[in-house]
């Protein structure tokens, strides 16, 4: 057997294979082979060698794949096909061996198997008697393949060799795979029903100030240096939280709970990650928070894999936008998907996380503290997790294939501030027009209700300063007097907040 076979080298030092079948009859030998590869489940392909005295030739006669994560609910696919290999392999087994003087100007055979046709390639086309050539033709026209996505540029069918800008390349599964539309299209609904019948839904995750933070050591501050000499072992990750990863020259401090949040996370989700940090990046912080590749096995997406330069999207993702959430701190990476998309507050524990977007003020490291184990930012959204997954596989909202994570979102997020009705004073830039505005739209989203004049139904004036006339009139008339941060942290928090604890200063005249 040519174990060496040069194809080998196309899918990359990933992929292994074995020999499921293997028939001999001189001079054409068919072998059946078992391809594992690192991020994907069995790929089988079926070749047949043809030895002449003249030359030897190597024909694949059906490539296929089934694209899917190593999940034990997704073994199917790969199971179907390989038992439809050993069935057109065993087809062919009770063909009488001919003389090898006859192969030279063998004519075409067909063979039927589940209904697909394959045609032999032809030793001489041109010796075949044209009735045969005819039906040869027609036949090679109603096979047509579809090219359904490609590896180095040839169909993962056919084998033929397509367009490399063809399709979406989904490099983070295998490098240099690509899928087109109808095919993504496919597996996402194959993926879909198996997901929904295991209860469980999809959960995108980024990395930077939403499950970690990290900084480089150049950037430490001198009230930082202590940090190095309290960073955890590499060797055993998952007992640590604070890391220094020297050959990249930073350090990285995992978010509290997350070692919880994931493992809770993963038993109601098909967990991704998908950061803007390179692959090299994205693979290390992947080791540090699933060490065993319990969570995310090949589902680690970054900047490298997305379609659209500083954007992420869904169409790299192999699950339904109807059943994906997000969790992003990030709102604008999200532009295409923001309805699918759970705001996390920013972790910033480092101080270059502050300075990086504009926070005068000590970082966490730097103050010698940290988020709450108990009740941090990933303790309050794995409550609104669970609460989606629950109101989404509710057994009484009928038929599960026609619901959408989104709607069930847009719902309990309009219940934080149900009943509320704001004025806002002093918040928005003179002649900007109020309902356009990012906080308007968001107490909106939360289930406030927003009005631009003063009336006896308001409950909130929102403001940044105390002596304006609305404010004023908020306090003669016992009204609540907040600050913009009031409708920020119930966004972020899920909840509607304590009133008093976001008081109005009144600004000094100059």
């Amino acid at each position: 057997f040519f174990s060496g076979f040069a194809l080998l080298v196309l899918f990359s030092d990933n992929c292994s294979f074995s020999v499921r079948r293997h028939q001999q009859h001189w001079p054409k030998t068919t072998v059946v082979l078992d391809l594992a590869f690192q991020h994907c489940s069995f790929s089988l392909l079926r070749f047949e060698f043809c030895v002449t005295p003249e030359r030897l030739r190597i024909q694949p006669r059906q490539i296929e794949m089934s694209l899917v994560t190593d999940s034990p609910v997704h073994s199917s696919s790969s199971d179907d096909f390989a038992a439809f290999l050993d069935a057109s392999l065993d087809s062919g087994s009770s063909e009488e061996t001919e003389d090898s003087d006859q192969l030279e100007t063998q004519r075409v055979k067909r063979r039927k198997v589940d209904k697909m046709e394959n045609i032999e390639e032809l030793q001489d086309p041109t010796s075949l008697p044209p009735s045969l050539e005819q039906t040869a033709e027609a036949s090679m026209k109603k096979d047509v393949c579809t090219h359904p996505g490609s590896f180095g540029e040839m169909c993962i069918l056919c084998g033929q060799r397509l367009d490399a800008d063809s399709g979406v390349t989904f490099g983070y599964i295998h490098k240099g795979l690509r899928l087109e539309n109808d095919e993504i299209v496919r597996l996402r609904n194959t993926d879909m029903k198996n997901l929904l019948r295991h209860k469980k839904l999809y959960l995108v995750l980024d990395l930077d100030h939403t499950l970690l933070n990290s900084t480089q050591l150049i950037h430490m501050s001198p009230q930082e240096e202590y940090l190095k000499s309290q960073t955890d072992s590499l060797q055993d990750v998952s007992k640590g939280s604070l890391f220094m990863l020297s050959f990249m020259h930073m350090m990285t401090k995992l978010r509290p709970f997350v070692r919880a949040f994931l493992k809770e996370a993963s038993e109601l989700f098909e967990m991704y990650i998908y950061t803007m940090g390179d692959r090299a990046y994205a693979l290390e912080m992947a080791k540090l928070l699933d060490p065993q590749r319990e969570y995310f096995s090949s589902r680690v997406i970054s900047r490298d894999d997305g379609t659209h330069r500083h954007q992420k999207g869904l169409d790299v993702v192999l699950g339904q936008e109807s059943a994906v959430l997000i969790l992003d701190d990030t709102e604008n990476a999200w532009t295409k998907h923001k309805d699918n998309l759970i705001l996390m507050e920013r972790y910033h524990f480092f101080a270059s996380s502050c300075h990086q977007f504009g926070f005068n003020c000590k970082s966490l490291s730097e103050l010698k503290n940290d988020e709450s184990e108990t009740d941090g930012a990933l303790v309050t959204i794995l409550k609104v997790l669970k609460r989606v997954h629950g109101m989404f596989f509710d057994e009484l909202e009928g038929n599960l294939v026609d619901r959408d994570v989104r709607q069930v979102l847009k719902t309990i997020r309009k219940e934080v501030l149900k009943g509320c009705k704001l004025v806002f004073s002093r918040v928005f830039p003179t002649g900007f027009q109020a309902d356009n505005h990012l906080l308007w739209k968001m107490a909106e989203g939360l289930g406030a209700t927003c009005l631009k004049e003063l009336d006896p139904s308001v409950t909130h004036v929102v403001s940044t300063d105390a002596g304006t006339e609305k404010s004023r009139w908020a306090v003669k008339h016992k009204k609540f007097l907040v600050h913009p941060q009031w409708i920020e942290a119930a966004n972020y928090l899920w909840q509607k907040q304590p009133e008093e604890n976001f008081i109005v200063n009144q600004t000094k005249n100059p």
